[in-house]
């Protein structure tokens, strides 16, 4: 039995089954939920929320954070809490955040609002840029920055995904992750054009350390991850961690995959859905509009479901860890299952996918265009070897 057959055969496709231990069992690793990184957060003053789905990080509940000057509240999961976090944070208007530098890498987006952020480092070399809601940029590993709110009026937002708690429980010492005098100047050293220019393209990836528009941004076709995608990767300030882009039209959706731990999902434009499932067990459904976070848990599928009248794009911020690659380099989540790969073609999908897709999208008075992602998929011949598959709808079935 498929993965897909026992997704279409649970009783309830909108509950997932999670693997619990006794009680006893709980109690015996009880101690090591306890990390410094959570000991750090809960001396910063904050609370852990469970990040699996956010509905709106434009009205998440944030609190006081003294330390740096605004308020926050910190965005995680059980199965990426070691790799990375997220956390969101509000500058008050007028005001701005104590400085800060740090041994772990940070990518920002700007959810609400305008400013600037000021960077520096030990040899008083420094850059300065401006930023508005829908810019994109990252700090520089270890450099001194601070962020101003550049109203008097408005507060600005902005959501942050870092490598902090690996970081944290490596050294489990906060005066060397935050109080280290080193400059990594391989990293940033000063340039003049650090924060301005709009990079340079290498294949899917684009080298900027600023995007001052996530949504403006054009993105390359892809016929490889699903025959409607717009797509971009993108490296900032020479880290290890990336994000990437991705949009699809109207009434269409993406192929299912799975992946590493941590690659949290922030809608930017468009509605819809997306299905969350372990291996094996039932669907978990997450509706999202501009504004929504979805962390996937690590090796579940994820497939996203544009139900609007508009194109859905959304914006990917992860560590590396996320993508697991083949002996090629390429994420094993753009190859197909059949190949060895971890992405279902949807000539493999469950016929329940479409249904499912079919019966919302009647429900706005929408229609399919999938078709052309169908023909696309099976005319692509020997290599994805699709030519080997039967036609849609004679599928036994299978995520």
């Amino acid at each position: 039995m498929s993965d897909h057959d026992a997704v279409d055969r649970s009783g309830d496709p909108g509950v997932a089954r999670s693997a619990v231990g006794s009680d006893d069992l709980a109690t015996l690793f009880a101690a090591e939920q306890d990390t410094p990184y959570a000991a750090w957060v809960r001396a910063e003053g904050l609370e852990i929320l469970g990040s699996r789905h956010i509905p709106d990080l434009h009205t998440v509940e944030l609190k006081p954070w003294p330390r740096r000057g605004g308020l926050g509240v910190f965005l995680n999961h059980d199965e990426s809490r070691t790799s990375s976090d997220s956390y969101v944070c509000e500058i008050p208007p007028g005001k701005e955040l104590a400085p800060q530098r740090q041994m772990y890498e940070e990518m920002i987006y700007v959810l609400d609002g305008r400013g600037s952020t000021m960077v520096w480092n030990d040899a008083g070399q420094r850059g300065m840029f401006e930023w508005r809601a829908g810019a994109v940029f990252a700090i520089p590993l270890n450099a001194w920055h601070q962020h101003f709110n550049g109203s008097g009026v408005e507060p600005a937002r902005f959501v942050s995904v870092t490598n902090a708690p690996a970081i944290i429980n490596t050294f489990d010492d906060l005066d060397f992750v935050f109080k280290t005098p080193y400059d990594f100047t391989r990293r940033f050293h000063g340039e003049s054009a650090y924060f301005t220019g709009g990079g340079a393209r290498h294949g899917l990836c684009l080298d900027a350390n600023v995007v001052p528009d996530a949504m403006s941004l054009p993105l390359v076709p892809l016929a490889e991850h699903g025959g409607i995608d717009g797509h971009l990767r993108l490296r900032m300030a020479g880290g290890h961690m990336s994000g990437h882009l991705s949009q699809f039209p109207s009434a269409t959706y993406t192929k299912a995959h799975t992946q590493g731990p941590g690659a949290h999902v922030i809608m930017l434009a468009g509605e819809g859905y997306t299905l969350v499932w372990p291996k094996g067990e039932a669907q978990q459904q997450y509706n999202w509009t501009p504004g929504t976070m979805i962390v996937p848990p690590s090796q579940c599928y994820q497939q996203y479901f544009n139900t609007g009248a508009t194109p859905a794009r959304y914006l990917v911020l992860k560590t590396e860890s996320v993508a697991i690659r083949n002996a090629q380099g390429v994420p094993r989540s753009w190859i197909a299952e059949r190949l060895g790969g971890d992405q279902i073609n949807y000539a493999d999908e469950s016929p329940s996918v479409r249904q499912r897709f079919a019966a919302v999208l009647a429900e706005r008075g929408l229609t399919s265009k999938m078709d052309e992602a169908y023909a696309m998929e099976l005319s692509s011949g020997d290599r994805d070897r699709q030519s080997l598959l039967a036609p849609v709808g004679e599928q036994g079935g299978s995520e």
